[in-house]
């Protein structure tokens, strides 16, 4: 077997023109699979079919390859750019600062074990 293609001819994941395929939600994959020719589309599917076999995944997939067997053109841009379904990484510095820091707390005296709440006088 060679290091990009399974039995039967179906892609290794990493071998995908996707990246990440598996976690893509159907919106952004719908989008993704513009950008396919028409052999990257059928990569993607016979890997659909052979692992995840999700049947809005595969309609998604067949009715763009249909497109691209009557004519349509992949769409400019890069199935590699950000993806929206990623949170940016996070900031390594907190924003906390002694100027940004709110104002210091002290409980209230009935809400500690030191100090449990005294009856209140009425007068």
């Amino acid at each position: 077997m060679s290091k990009e293609k399974t039995e039967a001819g179906v892609p290794e994941h990493d071998a995908l023109p996707l990246p990440d395929y598996d976690h893509l939600p159907l919106g952004s994959l719908q989008h993704r699979i513009r950008t396919l020719d028409e052999a990257g589309l059928r990569a993607v599917l016979a890997y659909e079919e052979a692992h995840g076999h999700r049947l809005p995944v595969l309609e998604t997939l067949r009715h763009r390859l249909q497109g691209l067997q009557e004519g349509a053109e992949p769409s400019e841009g890069s199935p590699l750019a950000a993806a929206p379904e990623h949170a940016p990484p996070a900031d390594a510095r907190s924003a906390v600062s002694p100027v940004t820091a709110g104002p210091a707390m002290n409980p209230p005296s009935h809400g500690t074990p030191e100090n449990p709440a005294q009856p209140r006088s009425t007068g």
